[in-house]
């Protein structure tokens, strides 16, 4: 799954449901999707997005190739206000402390995020980054997927409920690797630090578990 900031609560039951999960940041950046974005709701209540501030980059730049801009900590700090974060405590209140900590690439930096949202959730976290397996560049789709799993020596491969149009289970099949899906999520739509501000980390890792991937 490409490295998202500040997720859904959603995106965690891939991680607490695989042996190892893959953030896929060697590819393209989608400047329209949710690597580098997220929304919270602002002081009256109305949902807004809390966007990270990146330095200008080529169209094709690549997840992993991303860079912060100069004054981002100060930048990210002007962003947040909006938001009344103040009254944050607990759980909320860590992730946030550690999402003012801009440091690093912005990959580096969304990743972990992430584990420190494990962390909190009691998620594990067996993580590997597709950037660190050297894949060929020729190699695109779902050719990319299945060299990972190869990779990795993968008989499974999970994805999101959203990935059923871009994968073909006989392709997979061909290949030693069983084709599984999520179900819905049926919790809270809103990102990870929306969701620990309002609920107690208990609760939404309850969500995170009890599913069944779906043949």
């Amino acid at each position: 799954m490409q490295p998202y900031f500040l997720p859904y609560a959603g995106y965690f039951r891939l991680i607490s449901g695989s042996d190892t999960f893959v953030v896929y940041d060697c590819v393209q950046f989608p400047r329209r999707g949710w690597a580098h974005r997220n929304k919270l709701r602002d002081a009256n209540g109305v949902e807004q997005w809390l966007t990270l501030p990146l330095k200008p980059a080529p169209q094709d730049v690549r997840i992993d190739e991303l860079e912060f801009a100069e004054d981002a900590a100060a930048e990210l700090e002007r962003r947040l206000r909006p938001f009344g974060l103040d009254r944050a405590s607990g759980a909320a209140a860590a992730l946030l402390a550690d999402a003012r900590n801009v440091q690093g690439r912005p990959v580096d930096y969304i990743v972990r995020l992430l584990e420190t949202t494990c962390g909190l959730l009691d998620v594990p976290w067996n993580v590997v980054r597709s950037s660190s397996l050297e894949l060929p560049a020729s190699l695109r789709g779902q050719d990319r997927i299945l060299e990972i799993c190869r990779r990795l020596g993968a008989g499974r491969y999970i994805n999101a409920p959203g990935g059923r149009d871009l994968y073909d289970p006989a392709t997979f099949a061909a290949a030693g690797v069983r084709l599984q899906f999520l179900p819905p999520f049926d919790g809270a739509p809103g990102s990870i630090l929306q969701r620990l501000l309002d609920d107690p980390p208990e609760r939404v890792r309850a969500e995170l578990y009890g599913w069944r991937p779906q043949d």
